[in-house]
């Protein structure tokens, strides 16, 4: 099992709307709306890296309103 943590910056005032259409995604099992550098913080847990990369790169990042993502995979 593989798990990630994506750090997403959103447009001002869109955080409420991409958590819930964040949290659709499958493979992603939370996300939170956080204060600091990124608005929100999402945690997946899939099977391979593979996955994590298609829900950053392709699923997240292409709901309108997504400015960046950081992802980190967890070692533990």
């Amino acid at each position: 099992m593989v798990t990630a943590f994506i750090m997403i910056k959103a447009n001002t005032g869109e955080a409420d709307r991409l958590k819930d259409s964040i949290e659709s995604i499958d493979g992603v099992q939370s996300a939170h709306i956080v204060a600091g550098d990124v608005d929100l913080i999402a945690k997946t847990e899939v099977e391979t890296p593979a996955e994590v990369k298609e829900i950053a790169a392709t699923r997240i990042q292409a709901i309108e309103g997504i400015e960046d993502t950081q992802t980190y995979i967890a070692m533990d």
